[in-house]
């Protein structure tokens, strides 16, 4: 337990999050990545969790814009009033105002932070 942590359980901080808390949310992130859902019985550090989040994470970001690439590509070879080349402009649009807002707001990178 860091001493920060711990100044802050003297003082009585309620807004602290406990060391039970932490553990129960690793645990939870362990079963959301499928990398990880398979180790479940497996002791696995929540270095290593937060890691595989951040990897996950990032692929998931990269399939993102890959399913981009290739909507852009359909709407392209598609004729531009039909139904279809609607549904793509749609989900094209929700891809945008994501990134966006993704830019707009962008945080450090925290899972460059996480270490084995």
């Amino acid at each position: 337990m860091s001493s920060r942590r711990s100044r802050s359980r003297q003082s009585g901080a309620s807004a602290e999050i406990t060391d039970a808390q932490i553990t129960d949310l690793v645990s939870k992130l362990q079963q959301l990545i499928p990398e990880l859902r398979a180790r479940r019985s497996d002791k696995v550090s929540a270095s290593k969790v937060l890691q595989e989040t951040c990897n996950y994470i990032k692929n998931l970001h990269r399939e993102v814009d890959d399913l981009s690439d290739r909507l852009s590509e359909l709407l392209a070879n598609t004729d531009s009033n039909s139904a279809q080349a609607a549904i793509i402009r749609s989900l094209l649009m929700v891809w945008f105002v994501l990134s966006r807002h993704q830019r707009e707001t962008p945080p450090s990178d925290p899972c460059e932070a996480v270490v084995d």
